[in-house]
């Protein structure tokens, strides 16, 4: 691995050298074992050739073992994953967008762990494993506040953070009453700034984080994905992990989810997850609002009723989210993708209104946010009465 100082200001000497790099005799874990991490379509989605680490995230176990799948990249040092110059903040980045996702890596340490309430798709917001995403879908919301580049952020303190949860399950203890989230189980939701299923191709933080909620039985982990991983097959989660299969008319898919699994892909692999022990759900997000949007729709909720099996049928529930959008991103994304703008960007038809987080957004105008969401309930309704859904904003 070639080793480059950080190029952050006032940086005088290197913060850790490859010597650091060196485990003791069975310190850092074992790598595992050969699977679809290591298969050619894996590598063309992530060819990493440049980490960006801080000194403790790089000396950890977890981040010598990433540090190991990649030993031709090179090696870049930074005092803080969120401060990092030449990616966040850059403008020339946006230039760049999809080769610094296909290319780049940032490992970090989470420094502070809070879980805090949700109450829509789960009860709780976890602690992350990660922050930003190799896919690349156009509306996503973690470039806003990251600035012109979201590579993949690990945090390799996985421990601290599965220790964290595993004090925070106990406290809850049983969940007495049923919620929309889940009628038994204190559902936590892992993925909130990235995409588990594609973490799992650098490193063991979301096989991690299945195997411990496995054997919490008060609790769910549950995570949204847009990207169908074979190799999460194989982690055994005894239904204590639910998937959320992001799902999005194809034309739409193409245009705004770039880098990520096909939508009919994502579709065909509900079964295969049920039957190795996850529960299956499905995100109907975003809901971008177009001419001929509901026949887009109906079309595809045809399609789910023809293809899954009565058993995903019997367990399956939905969430629905029209799209929100940001001003900044709109400016950003001009700059790499602006045919997904014309798709996004309409501002006769949307809003600013301020978010849970306090971000302000754009959403579509109420009256006419309404009107979609009685729409596209009627097409569930009359095309997949058996997907029930848990929400719809």
């Amino acid at each position: 691995m070639r080793h480059r100082p950080s190029s952050s200001p006032g940086s005088q000497e290197p913060l850790f050298g490859l010597d650091a790099m060196a485990a003791a005799p069975g310190d850092a874990p074992p790598p595992s074992a050969p699977g679809f991490r290591d298969s050619a379509q894996a590598r063309r989605l992530l060819a990493i050739r440049e980490i960006h680490a801080e000194p403790a995230a790089a000396a950890s176990p977890r981040g010598r073992q990433i540090l190991a799948r990649f030993p031709d990249a090179t090696l870049i040092e930074v005092d803080s994953h969120w401060r990092i110059p030449e990616l966040h903040g850059n403008e020339g980045s946006a230039d760049r967008w999809m080769r610094i996702k296909r290319e780049t890596l940032v490992l970090g340490v989470k420094k502070t762990l809070t879980t805090r309430p949700n109450g829509r798709s789960a009860d709780w917001i976890a602690p992350g494993p990660s922050n930003g995403c190799a896919l690349s879908c156009v509306y996503c919301y973690v470039p806003r506040r990251k600035g012109f580049a979201n590579p993949i952020t690990l945090f390799t303190n996985i421990d601290g953070i599965i220790a964290h949860l595993g004090r925070h399950v106990a406290a809850q203890g049983p969940k007495t009453e049923p919620n929309q989230c889940d009628p038994a189980a204190w559902v936590y939701d892992i993925g909130e700034n990235g995409d588990c299923s594609v973490d799992a191709l650098v490193c063991d933080n979301t096989a991690d984080l299945v195997r411990a909620f496995r054997d919490w039985p008060t609790a769910k982990a549950s995570f949204a994905t847009k990207f169908v991983n074979p190799d999460l097959l194989e982690l055994d989660p005894r239904r204590r992990t639910r998937i959320r299969f992001s799902l999005m008319p194809a034309d739409d898919s193409r245009l705004l989810d770039l880098r990520t699994s096909p939508v009919d892909r994502r579709i065909a692999a509900a079964a295969d997850f049920l039957d190795a022990g996850y529960e299956v759900h499905f995100n109907l997000s975003p809901v971008v609002l177009r001419p001929g949007w509901q026949d887009a729709w109906a079309e595809l909720l045809r399609h789910l009723d023809d293809v899954l099996p009565p058993r995903v049928k019997q367990q399956a529930r939905c969430e629905v989210i029209m799209l929100t959008h940001n001003a900044d991103l709109h400016e950003v994304n001009l700059r790499w993708h602006p045919r997904g703008e014309d798709a996004l960007w309409r501002p006769a038809a949307q809003e600013t209104k301020r978010s849970q987080n306090g971000a302000l957004n754009l959403r579509y105008r109420a009256g006419i946010k309404r009107r979609a969401l009685a729409e596209l309930r009627e097409l569930v309704a009359r095309h997949t009465p058996w997907l029930d859904i848990r929400y719809a904003f």
